[in-house]
């Protein structure tokens, strides 16, 4: 392999992440000794909230009203899309009961946990379909009881956001966001209801605050800045690819994108329009900076050579824009979400195709996938033996129970 470009910039350092973790650390202590007084002090200093933290049904139905119809009809036909595919994924993980000799019975039962927290982001740009992604997602798995926190702008989270959790099916509405939230969801402050696992994606306080209290609450995944590559053929479009990159890179200036060929011509072409293309964005000073300082192009021999090199990446969003499409699919292995052809872009996955866009980032997709139903689901299992089979049981257990003590 060989870098056509390299990224020129570094990843967080030290020092900063340990900033952050000091600060987490402290806050949380702060919560768990003075409770819902340090939340209220917190949401005051970081959103200037001094109000009510649970959305009232009358306060909800104003702001769903503001929604303009498009946007609702947008939300609902991403909504059904969610829905779907999460209900496919619970349905996917059975109960059964098998006899493994006789007399014995074992089985499993699916059962969800009782309460699921829900983080929804609200920096610079409200996120309506990550609503749609954690919640509706933990109601399809059965979630008795769900709770959906972003942080308030103004004199009230984001209207679209509270329109997505109200027909996704969140029970409880929280004007909250920030390490305080997250804290909040996990001890059950102001629900009187701590809940059992907390998901969705933030900054870097979120994401610590739930690497802090994982242990106490099941977490989805400790997230980074959200990443997209391209793998790319002799067969695609540079400028396709560079929109779709760019399109990818106005995240964040810390938001890595990459392309993957085995075709100079396409890899040069494709750094030689990047510039035109990142003009030509409203918010081309992002993803210059992302471009600049975390854009790769990664020249291979051949495609096993691209396979190997994706896998290494293990990319949150990975795109195949090349021939053949099955033999990729059969051949990659690390990944949060594959998105096959120049039809299925990351825009459509992250928006409304059904598939959750909540993704391992940072290289964890070499063991673990994104957000799904199966998240808020229990595999318990039981055994039942007859007296017969009791007693042949109990001859091999006794010796195994003194050998291995």
């Amino acid at each position: 392999m060989k870098l056509l470009k390299r990224a020129e910039g570094k990843l967080q350092s030290l020092q900063t992440e340990r900033d952050v973790r000091s600060t987490v650390r402290e806050m949380l202590d702060c919560i768990r000794n003075d409770g819902e007084k340090a939340i209220r002090q917190y949401a005051l200093d970081f959103d200037g909230w001094d109000k009510d933290f649970i959305l009232t049904e009358s306060k909800k139905n104003k702001l769903i009203a503001s929604v303009s119809r498009t946007t609702r009809n947008d939300l609902d036909f991403a909504y059904r899309q969610v829905r779907r595919f999460a209900e496919a994924q619970r349905d996917s993980l059975k109960a059964f009961e098998v006899t493994t000799e006789p007399g014995v019975r074992l089985g499993q039962i699916i059962l969800p946990v009782q309460g699921a927290g829900c983080y929804v982001p609200g920096g610079r740009y409200a996120h309506a379909a990550s609503a749609l992604m954690s919640v509706a997602t933990a109601k399809a798995a059965g979630v008795p009881y769900v709770v959906a926190c972003s942080p308030p702008r103004g004199e009230s989270i984001d209207p679209a956001v509270a329109y997505a959790m109200h027909i996704a099916g969140a029970d409880t509405i929280l004007e909250l966001g920030g390490v305080q939230a997250i804290a909040a969801m996990a001890f059950g402050h102001f629900t009187e209801r701590p809940l059992n696992i907390i998901v969705g994606p933030g900054n870097a306080l979120v994401t610590e605050a739930k690497r802090v209290l994982f242990g106490e609450v099941g977490i989805d995944a400790i997230a980074g800045p959200t990443e997209s590559a391209i793998i790319a053929d002799a067969s695609a479009d540079p400028m396709t690819i560079a929109v779709d990159l760019v399109s990818q890179a106005e995240h964040g200036t810390n938001s890595p994108v990459w392309l993957f060929t085995d075709d100079r011509a396409i890899g040069e072409a494709v750094l030689k329009i990047m510039p035109s293309v990142i003009s030509d964005m409203p918010n081309s000073d992002v993803c210059e900076v992302s471009w600049r300082d975390f854009g790769e192009i990664v020249l291979c021999e051949d495609r096993e050579e691209v396979v190997a090199v994706s896998d290494s990446y293990a990319c949150e969003h990975l795109q195949v824009m090349a021939a053949d499409l099955e033999w990729w699919k059969s051949k990659l292995r690390n990944y949060g979400s594959l998105f096959l052809g120049e039809g299925s872009t990351v825009t459509h996955g992250d928006k409304c195709s059904g598939t959750n866009h909540i993704l391992p980032t940072n290289g964890t997709a070499k063991f673990t996938g994104g957000l799904n139903a199966q998240k808020f689901l229990k595999v318990l299992t039981y055994q039942e033996l007859d007296e017969a089979a009791n007693l042949k049981f109990s001859a091999a257990a006794r010796p195994l129970s003194c050998t291995t003590k």
